[in-house]
């Protein structure tokens, strides 16, 4: 499998080309079939190459790289927006969530209220890319429950409440595996990694926090620009 991704790494495989069969590979390592469909499983499941059916194994087509500067004073559908790609944003899901000991402090919240998660898929040139979930407190939005099925872009929701001016928190990367859910949202295997970015949307005039913020990003998607401003 080393030996294979050092060939895709260093171009010796073309996007879309059809790779060597289980066979041919297993006579080139000298090693059992079982061991060659082991590994080109697990590069499958990683996202380098994909199958067809009676056709044979093939390297996937290379991906978007996308420059996205991570941070919090604009927001994603104005960065994409402004970068002229084509972007498509599909409400994934607005619901109470149980009570989250950091969530509820970081939203300045007591146990007793209320805290929903607004979660909405992101594709480019309808390739899903990214899940973005923000965590907003009823108490700083009296209706959100109601109003958050129908938000596609969270900066144009606060602007309609009078919020205009946005900061950024401290911003936290990490890297996650997709749940099954994910996978299917994103479309992506159980071994692509995700890189997940954390951080909150401040109101820069009063100082309060209007969201805190989990985003899912395809790590085979992106070009990550993480220059701050």
């Amino acid at each position: 499998m080393d030996e294979l991704m050092v060939k895709i790494s260093s171009k010796q495989f073309k996007a879309g080309e059809k790779l060597p069969s289980e066979n041919e590979l297993a006579n080139q390592y000298r090693v059992p079939r079982m061991t060659v469909r082991a590994a080109l499983t697990k590069l499958e499941e990683r996202g380098h190459i994909f199958s067809k059916q009676g056709k044979g194994r093939f390297l996937k087509e290379e991906s978007i790289q996308i420059q996205l500067h991570l941070t919090g004073k604009v927001s994603f559908t104005e960065k994409m927006e402004q970068a002229g790609y084509d972007l498509e944003t599909r409400l994934a899901g607005c619901e109470k969530i149980g009570y989250d000991e950091r969530i509820y402090r970081l939203l300045e919240c007591d146990p007793a209220d209320d805290v929903y998660r607004v979660s909405r898929i992101r594709f480019i040139d309808r390739q899903p890319i990214a899940i973005h979930n923000s965590y907003v407190s009823e108490k700083m939005f009296p209706d959100i429950a109601t109003e958050g099925p129908g938000i596609r872009s969270m900066f144009a929701y606060y602007r309609r409440h009078g919020h205009t001016e946005f900061a950024g928190s401290k911003t936290f990367l990490s890297v996650a595996f997709p749940t099954s859910a994910e996978q299917q949202l994103l479309q992506c295997k159980s071994m692509v990694p995700l890189l997940m970015v954390e951080n909150d949307c401040i109101d820069e005039a009063t100082g309060k926090v209007l969201e805190h913020s989990k985003i899912l990003y395809r790590s085979d998607k992106f070009k990550y620009d993480i220059t701050m401003d």
